[in-house]
């Protein structure tokens, strides 16, 4: 498996694991440990989980974590009047903090390679409006925090 499978499979799993987070309020800790023994690399319910890269995830899940509360100020910053972090799809909304913190603090990591790899991760749960939504959010992110 090549690296940037491998990281595919890294965001696509920080989005679930801090969905479930969200949803209900496992400690990090204990999240953390239940993706590395029973979801990354495993088969759930006949899906086979893709091997992440671990080191890679962890870091995307504990620094959304961590910085949640600046990542989210520099996201309802780039919503469209009317629009706040509350009305969003909650999966959606992970997608985007997501994005966001590699954008703010993965300076190694281009960023269109970013951008993309969320929008694939958005298609994966939602059709083009939402993957489109995504697109233009973490572009204005980006001219926002990358110069």
């Amino acid at each position: 498996m090549s690296r940037s499978t491998a990281r595919s499979a890294a965001r696509l799993a920080a989005v679930q694991a801090l969905y479930q987070r969200d949803m209900e309020g496992t400690s990090l800790p204990k999240l953390l440990d239940e993706f590395h023994q029973h979801r990354l690399g495993r088969e759930i319910e006949g899906d086979t989980y893709a091997d992440a890269e671990v080191p890679f995830f962890d870091d995307v899940v504990r620094g959304v974590d961590a910085r949640r509360e600046e990542i989210d100020e520099v996201l309802s910053a780039k919503l469209a009047e009317g629009w706040s972090l509350k009305r969003l799809d909650k999966t959606l909304l992970q997608v985007l903090r997501c994005g966001a913190y590699e954008l703010i603090a993965r300076a190694d990591i281009p960023t269109g390679a970013i951008i993309n790899e969320y929008i694939d991760v958005a298609k994966a749960f939602f059709d083009d409006r939402e993957a489109k939504f995504a697109n233009g959010v973490l572009d204005a992110v980006a001219k926002a925090v990358r110069s």
